[in-house]
């Protein structure tokens, strides 16, 4: 049973919070009302995740992020957010928050993202001592549209990265957020082609992708992922077979990244040192560069 920490300064926030993680998580869930406090409670109880606000008193959400990153690297921080708070977001992320939620729409994102940190964490397994031999390697998959799938993938580049090793723990654990996100657009918005008026929440998009899974011009759809990954450098690239869309505007910063529809490519953009996409839209590139000093 994972144990979660709830840090909010504002009680009946904290409350709520915690009552929905306990329930999605079946989650043993700590509660502070401050970042000190939180920090405190780290240290005694050395939780699974930490779910924190971003403006609270004295310590904000920002620099609990910063304390944790530092002191208790292998804990992933989830940021809740406000409207307004992009530009903050995005500093989290590149400061070592694993994700973050708009508290605005808490309940259709937080149990997904939960699930999500929690799961890439988790799968952090001790590899033989052979393994950590590799230098390099280059690996092809070509996935059925099966979601379960995708969460598997994951996992195997994850622990290529770990066997290099190519960053430290939780670095390796938010690249493989982002890859779990780019494969997600690969399965619903391209091979599925759920747009995202359809994908109103997390449930319509797989009721969506379940309904159009029986149609052959579907099903019979494929995403290809070719993995590059070595010891100063890991590079993914990520092709579906839909009809591809123009990313522009989300890469140029024309759409609001906290928009609950762009979300994924906001997390894939700022936790990736470099993206691309081809002319067409249907395929992304994304590298990770060596961190000098996290390598375990």
């Amino acid at each position: 049973m994972p144990t979660l920490l709830v840090v909010d300064d504002v009680a009946t926030d904290r409350l709520r919070i915690a009552g929905l993680a306990a329930r999605w998580m079946n989650s043993t869930v700590l509660q502070a009302a401050d970042g000190a406090t939180a920090l405190n409670m780290i240290e005694q109880h050395q939780p699974d995740i930490v779910l924190t606000d971003l403006h609270m008193p004295e310590m904000d959400g920002l620099q609990l992020v910063e304390a944790i990153r530092d002191q208790y690297p292998y804990i992933p921080v989830i940021l809740m957010t406000a409207d307004g708070s992009e530009e903050i977001a995005a500093i989290a992320l590149q400061k070592g928050a694993a994700s973050y939620v708009p508290k605005r729409n808490l309940i259709q994102n937080l149990e997904r993202t939960l699930q999500q940190v929690h799961v890439t964490a988790r799968d952090a397994q001790i590899q033989p001592e052979i393994m950590h031999q590799i230098q390099s390697t280059k690996t092809e998959l070509i996935l059925y549209n099966d979601r379960q799938l995708i969460r598997s993938t994951v996992a195997l580049l994850v622990n290529f990265l770990r066997c290099m090793p190519l960053g430290d723990e939780t670095e390796r654990m938010r690249t493989g957020i982002a890859l779990e996100e780019a494969l997600l657009n690969a399965y619903f918005h391209g091979n599925f082609d759920v747009t995202s008026v359809e994908g109103a929440t997390p449930q319509t998009y797989d009721a969506i992708a379940a309904d159009r899974s029986v149609d052959r011009d579907y099903s019979l759809r494929r995403i290809h992922v070719l993995a590059d990954i070595s010891r100063e450098r890991a590079v993914f690239r990520i092709r579906d077979e839909g009809k591809g869309f123009d990313p522009t505007p989300f890469l140029s910063g024309r759409v609001k990244p906290l928009n609950d529809r762009h979300r994924g490519i906001h997390l894939m953009s700022t936790i990736m040192d470099e993206i691309a996409y081809n002319k067409t839209g249907n395929e992304v590139t994304m590298a990770r560069n060596a961190i000098i000093g996290t390598a375990e």
